[in-house]
């Protein structure tokens, strides 16, 4: 295990582009941290600095309490996987996953007992002899698994390398990474675009956007408490309205609708309104209560409901569940229950 901690990290690339501004961040030995965010926000160039590919511009990098600024890939004790698992088609799965132990120069004899013990621990007792052409997708990611961690690494850094696996393959290897990380005591960060996979698996979730972070949280504090309305869109998938603060009320102009303040729990200065889907419902036409307009754009089925997106003639559209299919095109009434305002 080991810590890793991050301090003023900036990356400016050659053209001008920042990659990352001023990134300050602790992960815990031992811990599993997910990286999010959109295309572009920085969770890739993060973790390539990390892993010592990329130069920061400015700040500090510690690992195990060891600077890392000037020290390469191969001498700051890290794992890594890709997306693209980028095993050696002409080599045996035993010698693709002893390569870094022949790097080190360890002994043959210790080689072959190290290269079994993590074949097995990854699910491929048994693999040596085998072919990457022989064998499955999951089966390759796999042993890319094994030749990272066969040497036995502080610190397992994984860039998308789950995503290019399809389902339920995918689950099944998201569990076994993270018993496996868990078995083995390893830090590990992972860079993911799947926000239920982040949620899912990782013990907390660093949400970034512009090469900034955004919000550094456990998976259910992010889902419940979302820092500002980039991390309420990204990960709950949120419509940001204007809003105003009136005396004892708070208001959506676009959408026509008020809550009491007394309601509403105000972060900043309350410009902006975060709509969750569960702050949205689908109700009948003669329910009592204020409701508001809109049309069905789409219904798709999720684990025992439909996630359904509608729009109001405003033109914001949001989303909502629904136990019955709504059809395309089919006029509803939504009842609204106090947003988060930022």
């Amino acid at each position: 295990m080991a810590k890793i901690a991050a301090s003023h990290l900036t990356v400016t690339f050659p053209d001008g582009t920042t990659g990352l501004r001023d990134i300050s961040l602790s992960i815990e030995p031992g811990e599993l941290i997910a990286l999010v965010g959109p295309s572009g926000s920085g969770k890739t160039t993060l973790l390539r600095t990390i892993a010592g590919f990329i130069s920061p511009s400015s700040g500090e990098l510690y690992i195990d309490g060891r600077q890392m600024t000037d020290i390469p890939p191969e001498k700051r004790g890290i794992g890594m996987v890709f997306q693209q698992h980028a095993i050696w088609p002409h080599m045996s799965v035993k010698d693709n996953v002893g390569y870094p132990l022949r790097q080190a120069k360890v002994a043959k004899a210790e080689r072959e007992v190290r290269i079994s013990e993590t074949l097995a621990l990854v699910g491929l007792p048994g693999f040596e002899e085998r072919i990457p052409d022989s064998l499955s997708g999951g089966q390759r990611q796999r042993v890319a698994l094994a030749r990272a961690i066969v040497a036995n690494p502080t610190v397992l850094l994984l860039d998308e390398a789950l995503s290019a696996l399809d389902e339920p393959l995918r689950d099944n290897l998201r569990r076994e990474l993270v018993a496996l990380t868990q078995k083995q005591r390893l830090t590990t960060v992972h860079v993911t675009h799947d926000r239920a996979e982040a949620l899912a698996i990782a013990d907390r979730v660093v949400v970034l956007d512009g090469g900034e972070i955004q919000q550094i949280a456990t998976p259910q504090q992010l889902l419940d408490n979302p820092a500002n309305p980039v991390v309420a869109g990204f990960i709950s998938d949120a419509t940001i309205v204007q809003a105003s603060i009136s005396g004892d009320s708070v208001e959506c102009p676009a959408l026509g609708i008020s809550w009491p303040l007394s309601e509403v729990t105000v972060r900043g200065e309350g410009t902006k309104a975060a709509i969750l889907p569960r702050h949205a419902k689908i109700v009948e036409e003669d329910q009592p209560g204020a409701t508001v307009p809109a049309v069905v754009d789409s219904a798709i089925f999720e684990a025992g409901h439909y996630s359904v997106t509608a729009s109001h003639e405003s033109g914001v559209t949001f989303r909502t569940t629904a136990a019955h299919k709504p059809a395309l095109g089919q006029s509803v009434r939504i009842r609204f229950s106090p947003p988060l305002i930022y």
